[in-house]
């Protein structure tokens, strides 16, 4: 069964942001390849891998349910930062935008009564809830650490240890 045309429409919307999210991490994992914290680029490129993978959740869906897919344009992202600790802020801000998009999603599916489409959705809400956790206890280390060389460096070398995805 095909989605109605505002359904589909959003969920196309919601491939475009999750491709941008994709192409804003890649550009924060430029950054930090460039200040040489190896650990937060391995960090930041994992998470651009993750949001790839969740634009092509959404990206087949839609095209399970005969819908259309539109990549649009997308704009260039951040591509510089005051500090590496900004970066990761600027990440957690990227994580709760993504949230409230995803639950402006979830609420016109379930307006429309586009039932697959909340059950499809219901991960990315769980998903978006383990994002936006594991990007405030980054934020919360990176503020606790300040400027101390060692520290940071501890820091990155943990963030490196990050596993990668299948």
């Amino acid at each position: 069964m095909m989605l109605k045309e505002a359904m589909q429409q959003a969920v196309n919307d919601q491939i475009n942001n999750e491709l941008f999210s994709m192409y804003s991490y890649l550009s924060m994992s430029a950054y930090c390849e460039h200040k040489q914290f190896r650990g937060c680029a391995r960090w930041m490129r994992l998470q651009s891998q993750e949001e790839y993978g969740h634009a092509m959740k959404l990206y087949d869906f839609l095209i399970a349910r005969d819908g259309m897919v539109e990549l649009g344009a997308m704009p260039a992202p951040k591509q510089s930062f005051e500090t590496i600790a900004a970066v990761f802020e600027a990440a957690l801000s990227q994580e709760q935008d993504v949230s409230r998009q995803i639950d402006s999603l979830y609420e016109l599916a379930f307006r429309e009564k586009a039932f697959a489409a909340t059950v499809e959705l219901q991960w990315f809400l769980t998903e978006q809830v383990e994002e936006e956790k594991s990007a405030r206890e980054i934020v919360a280390k990176f503020r606790l650490v300040g400027n101390d060389p060692s520290s940071l460096l501890d820091l990155d070398r943990e963030l490196g240890s990050r596993a990668g995805t299948a």
